[in-house]
């Protein structure tokens, strides 16, 4: 595979997993784990000056993807989720559902026991009962500097924690349309603190994250497998009211191009890895 090839999928990877920061239901965290990028983007950012240079090359696309995917879809976010939800998350469903296999042998590639997979099934039923659950009792909070870097943090818990959309916590608190309109103009007072909380969460949780991975790679990778089969559930669309017959033929040709997506994206990851 040629390096302008590798390059621009990275630049879709990296939107893609920008889109999980903005969308209500998806993962940032988790559609890193569902591309390959999990692991390693841990890795750097919990050592960011071992192997920088071949690190920085090899993320920079990433980057560069998920600035367009973040400040993209703020425009059009409103616009979507108004008007084609339904069809819309059918594609990320699709995504998702292409790279399970990948995913499958990536968590049981130094071994799968037991245990693991008990684990697995125990992620699966408390992140759903908490996704279905858990946010209901959430109150709704005042927009000001540090309800922004309290959002900052819930980004950044997304991306550390696979499978956790902050969207659905910043909807609850009531600050997802003012960080959405806030990146969509550029606003200066949103997106500083918005930075210092995903810096912060980064900072202060990757190298736990990269540790228990070093310790207990099988045992954590079943977690985060089974968080994510869970939250691609709970994005799972279930009304279809007056979307018709072409909305849903759109939604399965979408699922369909997202599967196929999904699978080229793990066949990447497998290439760039050898």
């Amino acid at each position: 595979m040629n390096n302008q090839r590798v390059w621009l999928l990275n630049v879709i990877r990296g939107a893609l997993i920008g889109s999980g920061f903005i969308l209500p239901g998806i993962s940032g965290g988790a559609l890193s784990v569902v591309f390959g990028l999990y692991e390693p983007l841990i890795k750097f950012l919990a050592h960011p000056f071992k192997n920088f240079r071949q690190n920085f090359f090899f993320f920079l696309p990433v980057g560069i993807g998920g600035i367009l995917g973040v400040f993209g879809l703020s425009f059009a976010v409103s616009y979507l989720l108004g008007n084609y939800e339904t069809i819309v998350l059918w594609f990320f469903v699709g995504a998702i559902l292409g790279t399970i296999p990948a995913m499958w042998q990536d968590s049981g590639k130094r071994g799968r026991s037991k245990l693991d997979i008990g684990l697995m099934i125990i992620a699966f039923i408390c992140m759903t009962l908490f996704l279905k659950f858990g946010l209901s009792n959430v109150s709704q909070i005042d927009a000001n500097l540090w309800s922004w870097v309290l959002a900052g943090i819930l980004i950044g818990l997304g991306l550390v924690i696979p499978g956790l959309s902050p969207s659905n916590f910043l909807i609850y608190l009531g600050l997802y349309k003012g960080m959405s309109d806030g990146i969509k103009t550029g606003d200066v007072g949103v997106l500083l603190p918005l930075f210092i909380g995903v810096v912060l969460v980064i900072a202060l949780l990757s190298k736990v994250m990269n540790w228990l991975f070093e310790i207990a790679y099988s045992k954590l990778f079943h977690i985060v497998f089974g968080i994510v089969m869970a939250s691609t559930i709970m994005i799972v669309p279930t009304d279809y009211h007056g979307i018709g017959m072409m909305g849903i033929v759109a939604a399965v040709v979408l699922c369909i191009l997202g599967t196929i997506l999904g699978w080229k994206m793990s066949q990447l990851e497998q290439v760039v890895s050898k």
